[in-house]
């Protein structure tokens, strides 16, 4: 278990606790040494679904989700409906609440009754978005909810962003992790699309620079598209091709355009951008490949 050992109290201990004190003492006593992986708290959850004791809900997901479980077993823990919760510090079994009914200690120094959720690192600054209907982290003042989206964006986002319908409530385009509910840092790309900053990191190094839902361009590609001119230009095609047209798809701005065949690349009459595919007429052809080349 990271950030400490877990101690029970002992019964001495549990008598000399000043339980008139619960905003001074309670709220300290065990602080940082009970947890899991995932959170610094003070209890434990009782799981509705297989009345198992688990550190966390994602304790729990992780083990009856593994490879190892029986596979028509596996499932997720219904976070809302957990109704009992196990103190760390005495083991007393209880309904949720955010202070033990046997010791008084403080199960959480931020608790959430809507989403039975605990953690005593407040750092985090959460707070539950009831449009969402959980806990996010990162403060209730540097969030909006987006209502056609379906999720919590950062304010600097909220005249900024494209809308895309339940942006956040599919599962990372990459590695397949279900994206709302996730603690990983997530990214909203210029098409409005959602998916793990770490993701999106491993895609740039491999130098894949479209979004893997609707293939438009994730940053400005400008610069490159001056490089593949030059390279167009430097490679002429041979006389059979020279008058050889196809019809092309412009990722980027869904324009098609009836442009003359070349091996390397095909531009967008509409918005002159090179990320675009082959429709008709002639060997296909696609700049992926040769984007790649360019770039490192």
């Amino acid at each position: 278990m990271e950030g400490g050992c877990e101690m029970k109290l002992s019964a001495n201990e549990l008598e000399s606790v000043d339980f008139g004190n619960q905003n001074g003492s309670l709220m300290e006593i065990g602080l940082g040494n009970y947890g899991c992986s995932h959170y610094r708290r003070r209890c434990k959850i009782r799981a509705p679904c297989c009345n198992e004791i688990f550190d966390c809900r994602h304790c729990h997901n992780e083990a009856k989700n593994s490879l190892e479980s029986n596979s028509l077993q596996r499932h997720d823990i219904p976070r809302h409906d957990v109704e009992k919760v196990i103190c760390s510090l005495c083991d007393t079994e209880q309904d949720v609440r955010q202070y033990c009914v046997n010791c008084g200690v403080c199960m959480g120094k931020y608790f959430c009754a809507k989403c039975k959720f605990f953690d005593d690192d407040v750092s985090k600054n959460q707070y539950h978005c009831d449009e969402c209907g959980i806990c996010r982290t990162g403060g209730v003042e540097n969030f909006f909810h987006c209502n056609k989206c379906g999720c919590c964006y950062s304010t600097l986002m909220r005249d900024a962003h494209c809308c895309v319908e339940r942006a956040m409530h599919h599962n990372c385009p990459v590695c397949f992790e279900f994206l709302f509910d996730t603690m990983k840092d997530i990214t909203v790309l210029p098409c409005g699309h959602t998916m793990h900053l770490e993701c999106l990191r491993e895609m740039e190094q491999h130098y894949r620079y479209s979004c893997p839902v609707c293939s438009k361009s994730i940053c400005d590609m400008s610069k490159l598209w001056r490089k593949l001119d030059q390279e167009i230009a430097s490679t002429p095609m041979p006389a059979i091709y020279q008058n050889r047209m196809v019809w092309i798809l412009c990722n980027d701005c869904g324009a098609t355009s009836h442009v003359q065949f070349h091996i390397v690349a095909h531009k967008c009459l509409n918005c002159q951008s090179y990320n675009t595919r082959q429709t008709r007429g002639g060997p296909a052809a696609s700049c992926s490949a040769g984007m790649s080349e360019m770039v490192r």
